[in-house]
């Protein structure tokens, strides 16, 4: 395998980043400014809205989100809701979602605490290279912090990394009990942090919503556990079964299924043929991280349209895997990868050392160049299937691409196989 340049002409493209580029941090980001408040406020029937503090950089009118600060008697949630650990854990989980798609290479967090059954501080880790959720809770929540119950969805830390071990920080707040979601998998972390807190004479529970927490990070948890790239393939069928190349029109706004998929994994693989009908596919939820591109193409001299962003934080990347020679020239381009097969393993393997925890496999469009991958693919290198069934009838003539998608679905197996419906189409989900 050799690395090549592809030159692209009547295209604007984002000057080369680091292949992590798009879920790291600014190397020199703006510095972050924090203002104390202990009022309680009362909300009716429990309900309030999350007051962000943010900062703006002095060179332009940028706006980073740092924390969720939330003050109420009482607590949020439905009156009759038991008040127990488990729901302050799943409110954690609440929190830990704000940053969907930009904490990668790290795991999503939160925490809350909680003193005479009163939430007085909330945070969630926003950006790799940031603050944790913990360090924002416990600034939220000040000088109340101390005696009081810090729930948190993953293990603090305990150790030194981009930022200090948060164990250390619930020890200095003088927290009385630590409620844990789930052990960190993690060999640097496993037990250690409780660890450290229990030395210290702090009363710590672990395995609260433990399968929710679990499921929040299932990709970073796998890749830490396999080193490999949690894989989700999807792909879209007809009424009558065959592979087609849409996607529901409300699967592909804010909040449908598609959009959400990019916004939650950190590249996509996709066939250049698809472009000829559409372009790059880019999540539409708010203040939302593209996905690094990688585009498997047969054509030595594909089109690639490239998306024009408003941030640079949001620019993309792309990456085109091919099999075959071409002919490179000097001019600024997209990186290429000769393969010299392109077989899942192989392309996993070229992928290693970009920081990527989760790849949608997506066989939309162009579906004969993922034949090679789905005949050679083996069961344990795909973790998730997600298929959409789409209200029209069949134009495709794709019946062995389809035939081979339905083999590895029998062969591996599948489990906790829910259907449910998304916009017009019914959506089928389930892991291998």
């Amino acid at each position: 395998m050799y690395a090549q340049t592809l030159p692209i002409s009547n295209y604007n493209i984002n000057p080369t980043k680091p292949s992590f580029y798009f879920h790291s941090l600014n190397p020199n980001p703006p510095p972050i400014h924090f203002t104390k408040s202990h009022s309680v406020f009362k909300f009716k029937q429990g309900f309030c809205n999350s007051t962000k503090r943010v900062s703006e950089s002095p060179t332009n009118s940028t706006k980073h989100v740092v924390s969720a600060g939330i003050r109420m008697e009482g607590l949020q949630g439905k009156d009759d809701e038991k008040k127990d650990d488990g729901f302050y854990i799943r409110r954690c989980v609440e929190l830990a979602k704000k940053a969907i798609g930009c904490t990668s290479p790290n795991p999503m967090v939160g925490c809350v605490i909680v003193k005479d059954g009163v939430i007085v501080g909330e945070g969630f880790h926003p950006k790799a290279g940031q603050p944790h959720a913990e360090v924002f809770a416990l600034r939220d929540a000040g000088e109340l912090a101390e005696n009081a119950t810090a729930y948190v969805s993953l293990e603090p830390c305990n150790h030194f990394g981009r930022t200090p071990p948060c164990s250390e920080a619930l020890i200095k707040a003088k927290v009385n009990r630590v409620v844990v979601g789930m052990v960190d998998p993690n060999p640097i972390v496993a037990s250690r942090g409780v660890a450290k807190l229990r030395d210290a004479g702090i009363d710590v529970t672990v395995g609260v919503e433990e399968e929710m927490c679990k499921k929040l990070n299932e990709a970073w948890i796998h890749q830490m556990q396999t080193g490999n790239p949690f894989v989700t393939l999807r792909y879209s069928l007809t009424i009558d079964g065959g592979l087609s190349d849409d996607v529901g029109e409300e699967s592909m706004e804010a909040g449908g299924y598609y959009s959400r998929l990019l916004q939650q994994h950190d590249a996509v693989i996709i066939s250049s043929k698809s472009l000829a009908k559409h372009p790059l596919p880019e999540s539409k939820e708010p203040k939302s991280n593209q996905p690094l591109y990688i585009i498997i193409a047969k054509d030595p001299s594909p089109v690639i349209p490239i998306p024009k962003h408003t941030h640079e934080e949001s620019a993309s990347k792309v990456i085109i895997l091919t099999d075959q020679e071409t002919v490179v020239g000097s001019e600024q381009g997209i990186e290429t990868l000769v393969l010299d097969q392109m077989k899942l393993t192989t392309i996993l393997e070229s992928l290693k050392g970009r920081g990527l925890c989760s790849v949608l496999l997506d066989l939309r469009g162009g579906f004969g160049d993922f034949d090679e991958i789905l005949k050679g693919v083996e069961g344990n290198l795909l973790q998730k299937l997600v298929v959409e069934v789409l209200p029209v009838w069949s134009e495709s003539k794709e019946a062995n691409t389809t035939l081979e998608a339905i083999k590895i679905s029998r062969r591996a197996g599948l489990k906790n196989f829910e259907p449910r419906k998304d916009g017009k189409s019914v959506l089928l989900e389930g892991y291998f």
